[in-house]
């Protein structure tokens, strides 16, 4: 684009001979004959290289204007050369120089002077304008590299969530697998083992002669009944596991005191016949599925009932504390405050080697023909704790009693809902 230079004069003569020096330069010309002229110009108008100004004018004289000029932000790149037939001295030079002026020029003016300036003006301005537009495409750089960084940060975060989904889906099919691994086992040995045991007695019962149902046959139904018995818990316990594992329950706030009363109840007669004392200290409320705390405390209290020492009476305890969790405990959120509920009983105890594997599927420490068991309990419990995302632990020692510890996350739950505390 051609640079554009305004020229301001009362008198058209100096006009025109202003413009014919600058205009075989190139030089896009406005002419202005007022200071108002000038104003009104720049209102719509305001990318100017160079104003070439009258000192002398009516109404507005060059200093005036200049200053109206500089009030407005957007016009205060624009240089001002002041022309002037008069010699104002330096005090009104200096006052020239207030208002804005560059510089001036004497009338008569001398055409190559004239044209050496405005060159010097011109030249700054188109300096000034590449520098403008390397800039606008710096900014335009900048905010593209902006833009390709916040995409690849968000397409990092996305491969990351996308990793760390991809990571519990393995452990989840690896679990899965683990577990389908057992019970294909289970089903090829532990639940043919009683089937083959039913059809020796039954065929060993009707190759008998048949007037010898007596003390033998009685004895052979009454294993009978015992294995198929052992059978029956067996395959009940692997479908209450797998239908756990499958169906998702609703969480809404369960009071643990309510749960523990039930699951006393439900035992009173093996308690009653062990003549056991379960002591159980206030418990939290929090959210949970009230369909599966049952289950969970049920084979905790029954494990410390069924383990417990011959010839000593049981002792279980059931106590709460609330605290946050380690930072990387199990994997879990540190700032997540959970509750720890600790099942401590006085019986035979385990090898704290074998802290971990009692909460595998079928895992036994202890004979069938000692302690009855399936060896499913403490896996279903390990697996609604999980699906509470909670975590569950274990500390024994052989002939010194066994505890376990249920850590659940904890939620506020508002205080009208609390339960009130029952009398001891």
């Amino acid at each position: 684009m051609q640079p554009k230079i305004m020229i301001v004069d009362d008198r058209e003569d100096n006009l025109l001979s202003m413009t014919s020096v600058l205009e075989p330069d190139g030089y896009n010309i406005v002419k202005a004959n007022s200071g108002r002229q000038v104003l009104k110009l720049l209102l719509t108008d305001f990318d100017f290289a160079l104003i070439l100004m009258d000192v002398q004018m009516p109404n507005l004289n060059g200093f005036e204007t200049a200053a109206l000029i500089y009030e407005r932000e957007r016009l205060r790149h624009i240089p001002i050369i002041f022309i002037t037939a008069n010699n104002y001295g330096e005090e009104n030079l200096f006052k020239g120089y207030r208002a804005g002026a560059v510089d001036y020029i004497y009338k008569p003016v001398n055409p190559d002077l004239l044209r050496a300036k405005v060159g010097v003006f011109v030249d700054l301005y188109r300096k000034n304008q590449r520098l403008l537009l390397q800039e606008q495409k710096l900014i335009a750089v900048n905010r593209s590299l902006e833009l390709e960084i916040n995409e690849r940060k968000a397409s990092e975060e996305k491969v990351t969530e996308l990793n760390k989904q991809l990571l519990e889906n393995i452990a989840r099919l690896e679990a899965a697998n683990k577990d389908l691994d057992l019970f294909a086992f289970m089903a090829s040995h532990d639940l043919q083992a009683p089937l083959r045991k039913i059809r020796m007695f039954s065929d060993r019962l009707l190759a008998s002669p048949g007037d010898s149902m007596g003390k033998e046959g009685r004895l052979y139904l009454t294993r009978i009944q015992e294995v198929s018995r052992r059978m029956q818990d067996l395959i009940n316990d692997i479908l209450r596991f797998s239908k756990i594992s499958v169906e998702k329950q609703p969480f809404e706030a369960v009071d643990l005191n309510g749960v523990i009363e039930e699951v006393l109840s439900e035992l009173e007669t093996p308690i009653r016949e062990k003549n056991a004392v379960v002591s159980v200290d206030r418990l939290p409320v929090l959210p949970a599925s009230t369909v599966l705390m049952g289950p969970l405390f049920s084979n905790l209290v029954s494990n410390a009932l069924k383990y417990s020492k011959k010839g000593e009476e049981p002792r279980v305890r059931i106590r709460y504390e609330e605290g946050p969790v380690l930072a990387g405990t199990n994997g879990k959120s540190a700032d997540m405050r959970y509750g720890r509920i600790y099942i401590e009983d006085n019986g035979i105890g385990f090898d704290q080697k074998y802290a971990e594997q009692i909460f595998d599927m079928f895992r036994r420490l202890h004979p069938s023909s000692e302690y009855e068991g399936t060896g499913i309990g403490l896996a279903l419990c390990k697996k609604i704790v999980e699906m509470h995302n909670g975590f569950i632990s274990a500390l024994g020692r052989p002939g010194e009693g066994a505890v376990i510890i249920v850590s659940l996350p904890l939620q506020e739950i508002p205080k009208e809902k609390q339960p009130e505390a029952q009398p001891e």
